[in-house]
């Protein structure tokens, strides 16, 4: 357009390192970090992240897009290396601690990183990992231990840092869609995969995330999700552009997210629904009560109603989320809606369970039928799979060309999720695409039988798979974790469905029940595929069973 002028006052490549900048500004003297006994502000965090940006770029001569690698739980290093790598123009990529030696040493050697920070609890299984690779493939490590004054082989972190220049200029991108961060996949369904994030996705859904969890300038956000996965969901950034507070935690279990609540008063964190599972069934003993609410964001397979229910009432308010490593963590939310006030309780908590629509930095999400790639009709009930498109997508597989591909085509992301549209417009995620249950000629998904088996008073845990059927090809199957002390019979839990389940269809009704533990990915999602084999080693369920 005539008069149209492109300059440095008015094109800034968008990055979330501008956050911190802001934040060492206007919460300059407020807290930034806890972590035990030791608290920074903004302003030592911003001093922090500087020294680290220098120390990587000056001491060590990392050039722009070179890999940074950490491998540690939720510690205030982190907080740092998701500012200070990127300020040195480098990439970061934090590893799963759930990893073994095995798949720590496919992971460097895919993302080659010119330097490993490593928290002491981890050295070991890291130093394992290196032992499999080349002398040439060798990264420098760096040690994030516990006891600063411990003797170690290796560079300690708080050295390293502070021989970096407090006076650094931090490295800005050229271009906002330059690699900020590579996140491994939870690897639910096959070989985890590396996805790249950049400047501009990350500074967009870090927006979003505070935005739809409701984040207030100086927010209390509480460590529960590991920054491994999807970059922390993004709050890493977020918590910064709000000049909130990061309570981090070395280990996460009831007992600690309900201390921590009471003594930092914790305002937001985030969660799997085995988290959010393992909170509303605290032992009494463990609860502790405050008068305000925590809002709780939630992603994948939303909890079931019964779950935010109890959850509503210890103070917490669940936000469902949608989303995977792909988009950057949340890529739709479930909003409120104030006339679902005046429905009745279970129907109200029914809307609230479903994944939503698109936030705003996410241009738009659909599900379509696979072979058409026509939207389904808006009825709650026809299945598609979930796709997305919008800025907050992943750049791509880390130098795979093929996979990314696959990915994605006609203009969209294909999340191989599969979900259904209600009349709303909002859509609900029903299964993995390698999930959903062919049963007699009809597609179930597991998701609104697991939801009913949660809202059984005995159930701790559920999921629900196929099993081979001699008569309608796949049945459902379910497996049930039962609270502690409690007992019941595989005829209960069915007859339990059969007389709840609203829509009376049959075929959702379990022909078989297992009781034991659901296995689990590091990230909380129970592995469907590791179930699968199970039920399939059952062997088929005779024709003559009962319907």
């Amino acid at each position: 357009m005539e008069g149209t002028i492109r300059c440095s006052a008015n094109y800034v490549p968008l990055s979330p390192i501008s956050f911190l900048d802001r934040a060492a500004v206007v919460f300059g003297g407020r807290t930034s970090v806890v972590y035990g006994d030791l608290q920074y502000t903004w302003h030592q965090t911003r001093d922090r992240c500087i020294r680290l940006a220098s120390a990587l770029s000056t001491n060590l001569c990392l050039s722009r897009h070179d890999v940074v690698a950490a491998l540690a739980p939720n510690v205030p290093a982190l907080c740092e290396l998701h500012f200070g790598a990127p300020m040195a123009g480098a990439v970061l990529c934090v590893l799963n601690t759930h990893f073994d030696s095995q798949m720590l040493a496919s992971a460097l050697k895919k993302t080659k990183p010119k330097v490993f920070f490593v928290d002491s609890e981890f050295l070991s299984i890291a130093e394992e990992s290196l032992n499999l690779l080349t002398t040439e493939e060798q990264p420098l490590i760096i040690t994030i231990t516990e006891n600063p004054t411990e003797k170690s082989k290796h560079i300690q972190y708080e050295g390293f840092l502070f021989s970096g220049n407090p006076n650094f200029e931090p490295v800005r991108p050229v271009d906002e869609c330059d690699p900020i961060a590579l996140n491994f996949t939870s690897g639910t369904t096959s070989t985890p995969k590396c996805v790249v994030y950049s400047h501009r996705g990350a500074y967009l859904n870090a927006t979003a995330v505070g935005v739809i969890s409701e984040m207030k300038p100086m927010p209390v956000y509480l460590w529960t999700v590991p920054m491994y996965h999807c970059s922390g969901w993004c709050s890493v950034w977020a918590v910064a552009a709000f000049g909130g507070v990061n309570v981090c935690l070395r280990e996460v279990n009831d007992r600690v997210i309900f201390d921590s609540v009471v003594k930092h008063k914790v305002t937001h964190f985030g969660g799997s629904p085995a988290l959010l599972n393992l909170i509303a069934n605290a032992p009494d003993l463990v609860k502790k009560y405050f008068p305000w609410t925590v809002q709780v964001m939630t992603g994948g397979s939303s909890p079931p109603p019964e779950i935010i229910l109890r959850l509503k009432k210890l103070g917490f308010n669940v936000l469902a989320a949608y989303g995977c490593t792909e988009v950057y963590g949340a890529g739709t939310a479930c909003l409120w809606m104030p006339e679902w006030e005046t429905l009745p309780e279970e129907e109200s908590w029914r809307l609230k369970a479903r994944h939503g629509l698109n936030h705003f930095a996410m241009e738009t999400v659909d599900v379509v039928d696979t072979t058409t790639m026509i939207s389904v009709p808006h009825d709650g009930k026809t299945i598609g799979e979930i796709v997305l498109r919008g800025n907050t997508v992943m750049s791509g597989y880390f130098k795979d060309k093929e996979a990314t591909e696959a990915a994605f085509r006609g203009g969209w992301f294909w999340s191989r999720d599969m979900g259904v549209i209600d009349p709303d417009g909002y859509i609900h995620l029903k299964d993995r695409s390698q999930d959903v249950i062919s049963c007699g000629g009809e597609i179930v998904g597991s998701t609104e039988i697991e939801g009913l088996l949660y809202s059984h008073p005995g159930v701790y845990e559920a999921a629900v798979v196929g099993r081979p059927d001699e008569a309608l090809g796949e049945s459902v199957c379910a497996f049930v974790k039962l609270k502690e002390g409690v007992e019941a019979k595989e005829e209960e839990i069915i007859e339990f469905c059969e007389r709840n389940l609203v829509n009376k269809n049959i075929k959702m009704v379990p022909k078989t029940v297992v009781f034991s533990d659901l296995p689990k990915t590091s990230t909380g999602k129970t592995q469907k595929n590791v179930l699968r084999k199970m039920a399939k080693d059952m062997g088929y369920v005779p024709a003559n069973a009962v319907d």
